[in-house]
């Protein structure tokens, strides 16, 4: 399959990536507006998608938007926040199919229209958002903030990273807090809103059958960038020496323990043992044929699930597992054994290769998704990255056994954290 990817900037702070391929039927579309993660601002950086996605002043109803998109053949808009890093990246999608399945020469640029329209021409009143818009949105998140609680399992692990980085902006909850919705309100939102269109740096990826030099004339027909000083978003620190291990333990009306361990690993993601980190890791906990499933799961049956996760960008490291609220100290024993373990060296060159093969075909696995070549393109601009899919899959080939113990001697606990059974 050819790919071709071509990255160039447009304006200020506003950078395209332009990814061409044949595989896909579709077009997606994906803009990106990336923000500090800070305290001040998360909760209004989670709500703006919401209340854009309301309607605009052309289309002033979410079902007027959709009407819309149902004239573009079917046209999926989505929108998102996400934490990446010390990053909070609200993002505006739209698939479309392509023009040459439907004769329609001109798809590409009215999608493009439409997307413009969402983030850059907003229904207003009295030069503010729509008060019901804005107020039934704040309802909205406040829901899916309350609803958090909902997933244990992912709960755990989130609760797990903001206690290990309490004092860090790593920490911040990405739809952001409760507390905040009271003082936001549609004037306050909508002057944000015009702030971080104008300051905020942005990434656009465009993904499909598409010729470069159509495209790029396209985006700068149809959006009008109108650019501030844009901010800039300091790198994440991640080296970090533990002083005291966190210990934190929570109670809930629930029937099976969630143990998370939080760890630095002080393995940045542009060092050279970054890629034999994940290898260890994956060795570590990265499936059926780990390290932690067979000694914790398989051999002592004291887990129902486990694994380890490592977050790229702030360079940490998640084992979660769920476990019978009496098996913790023996849990926690076997979890710190097998980590031990991986620093000595006590792994075979089986297990290396089975590794490989299993990073080798989740990133492979990424060609057969355009969000997922979106997500992968945006993450290699934050980290500097020019290296594409193969080059990244020939490092992962070259990591060798030296280089797994030397990445992962470094790793340390942060915290333990335990979500029990109330008394």
């Amino acid at each position: 399959m050819k790919l071709e990817n071509i990255r160039q900037k447009i304006d200020e702070g506003v950078f395209l990536n332009l990814i061409s391929t044949e595989k896909f039927k579709t077009n997606l579309i994906s803009f990106y507006i990336i923000r500090p993660l800070k305290r001040d601002e998360v909760t209004k950086n989670a709500l703006i998608p919401l209340v854009l996605k309301r309607g605009t002043k052309n289309y002033n109803s979410s079902i007027n938007i959709q009407k819309k998109l149902e004239t573009l053949y079917g046209a999926n808009l989505s929108i998102d926040v996400n934490k990446m890093g010390e990053r909070q990246v609200i993002r505006f999608s739209i698939e479309a199919v392509n023009s040459e399945f439907v004769k329609e020469e001109n798809l590409l640029k009215q999608v493009l229209v439409m997307l413009n329209e969402v983030l850059y021409n907003p229904y207003i009143e009295n030069n503010a958002f729509s008060r019901e818009y804005v107020n039934q949105e704040k309802e909205n998140l406040r829901k899916k903030i309350i609803s958090r609680i909902n997933d244990k399992k992912q709960y755990a692990v989130e609760r797990c990273i903001e206690e290990m980085c309490k004092n860090e902006r790593y920490g911040l909850y990405t739809y952001g807090y409760i507390e905040d919705l009271d003082d936001i309100n549609n004037i306050k939102l909508y002057e944000h809103y015009k702030s971080i269109m104008e300051t905020s740096p942005m990434e656009i990826s465009v993904i499909g059958n598409i010729e470069k030099d159509k495209v790029l004339k396209l985006i700068k027909d149809c959006f009008s960038f109108e650019r501030k000083e844009i901010i800039d978003i300091p790198r994440e620190n991640v080296v970090k020496a533990i002083k005291t291990k966190n210990m934190i333990s929570e109670s809930l009306d629930i029937n099976q323990g969630k143990l998370c361990l939080g760890l630095r690993t002080n393995v940045p993601y542009e060092d050279k043992l970054y890629e034999p980190f994940l290898v260890g890791n994956n060795i570590l906990g990265g499936g059926a044929n780990s390290k932690l499933f067979e000694a914790i799961r398989e051999k002592e049956s004291l887990a129902y699930y486990i694994y380890s996760k490592s977050f790229k960008y702030k360079s940490i490291m998640i084992i979660a597992s769920g476990i019978e609220f009496e098996n913790f100290d023996k849990a926690l024993q076997i979890i710190k054994e097998q980590i031990n373990e991986m620093k000595e060296g006590k792994f075979s060159e089986s297990d290396i290769e089975d590794a490989k093969n299993s990073i080798v075909t989740s990133i492979r696995s990424m060609k057969d998704s355009n969000f997922s070549m979106s997500e992968f393109y945006l993450s290699q601009a934050f980290t500097k990255d020019n290296r594409n899919m193969d080059e990244i899959i020939d490092n992962i080939r070259d990591v060798n056994k030296e280089d797994i113990i030397n990445a992962l001697k470094n790793i340390n606990l942060d915290t333990i954290y335990f979500l029990k059974k109330k008394e």
